[in-house]
């Protein structure tokens, strides 16, 4: 099962929704980090269960426990992992699910694929697994951070049919904060709250569109043709439970522009080079050009909703199924920190992969970028 990601910088997690706990291994942290768990525990209450009404109800502390890799507040450049234990689980709401298939969950492909799954709150596809993504990012987003002063912030941008304007140039991750769905705009985040509430009073649930933007990134980190950087970004995001989309830069926008309108020209001021349009998204032959990275990624709505629906069991004979459980009638809010841990895992690997370019082959720099 494809449960780790990375080359040099690499994640895996390990758990189901329902077992004992979850966690992660991160190997290839540089040492002499300073880390505790303070640093991962802030990240993982952004993704928490129950942070307001219009998140699942599941009641976890989702309180970290650092097992290895890290003495005296520094890393050792060992493995580190973590642990993270499931104080919540309800096996009793999914026995119907012994025998029946969750439309559009991973139940049949996961029975189909393994002759055996977890039907416990779909085990390893559930979005629980994304703590360990989370607490991993965390690491990652500390050392971008303090090594070249990468700065990653996500925000929700649409929910349903409803979207707002959002300048990444300028966008806080105190002004995401401010309000329960993760959305800067107060005026719009109040419409995306009332959408969201009024999926979940129907026994419904609304999907739609997380943005993010990458500050500080260096020049040069990526490579061509099969691992680029946005390549490995979409990897990533397309990998988040629920995600069915994700464009970088000017994105599918762009098909409506011509060459002359699309491109982004250079210019240079004191020898330092940025170009004034960012429709490339920060990246140009899969490989940073020093710009800020914009990307989006699209979410679904939440398969689980609470009406009745047709499906079959796991003999094949059509039946109903009455959806129960704790879930989210919209995965926006929480999914806006998981969103920024995967770009910090991608961002951290490629840095170390550059680091490694540079030290075997160092080239003199003509010209300096800068966003």
């Amino acid at each position: 099962m494809g449960s780790s990601f990375g080359t040099l910088f690499r994640v895996t997690t390990w758990g189901e929704s329902h077992g004992s706990s979850v966690g992660v291994v991160v190997d290839g942290c540089p040492p002499r980090l300073s880390l505790c768990e303070e640093d991962i525990q802030k990240e993982l209450d952004r993704r928490r269960p129950g942070q307001s009404s219009i998140v699942t109800q599941r009641r976890e502390s989702d309180t970290v426990r650092i097992l290895s890799g890290v003495l005296d507040g520094l890393t050792l450049g060992t493995p580190i992992a973590m642990e993270v234990p499931n104080e919540d689980a309800r096996p009793r709401d999914y026995e119907e699910l012994r025998e029946k298939y969750r439309p559009s969950h991973a139940d049949f492909t996961y029975d189909r694929k393994y002759g055996i799954r977890a039907w416990m709150g779909g085990g390893r596809a559930s979005a629980r697994e994304t703590i360990g993504r989370v607490a991993g990012g965390a690491v990652a987003r500390k050392w971008l951070a303090e090594r070249f002063g990468v700065e990653i912030v996500a925000w929700v941008e649409k929910v349903h049919t409803q979207s707002v304007d959002v300048d990444p140039s300028t966008v806080t991750r105190e002004q995401v904060e401010s309000t329960p769905i993760r959305c800067p705009d107060p005026q719009a985040a109040e419409r995306f709250i009332q959408r969201v509430e009024e999926a979940r009073k129907n026994g419904d649930s609304v999907g739609g569109i997380v943005g993010c933007v990458v500050r500080n990134c260096p020049a040069g980190w990526g490579d061509p043709v099969f691992d680029k950087l946005e390549a490995d970004l979409a990897k990533a995001m397309l990998s988040l439970p629920a995600c069915k989309g994700f464009e970088v830069g000017s994105g599918f926008a762009g098909t409506d522009l011509t060459g002359l309108q699309h491109n982004d020209v250079f210019r240079s001021k004191d020898r330092r080079v940025y170009t004034p349009t960012n429709r490339s998204g920060g990246i140009q032959g899969g490989i940073s050009n020093g710009m800020p990275i914009v990307f989006r990624v699209a979410f679904k709505p939440t398969a689980t909703v609470l009406r009745p629906q047709d499906t079959v069991d796991v003999r094949g004979d059509e039946t109903t199924l009455q959806g129960r459980g704790r879930h989210d009638p919209c995965v926006l809010p929480r999914a806006v920190p998981i969103v920024e841990a995967m770009a910090a895992l991608v961002l951290a690997d490629h840095a170390l992969i550059q680091l490694a370019v540079e030290a075997s082959a160092p080239h003199p720099t003509e010209a300096a970028w800068t966003p």
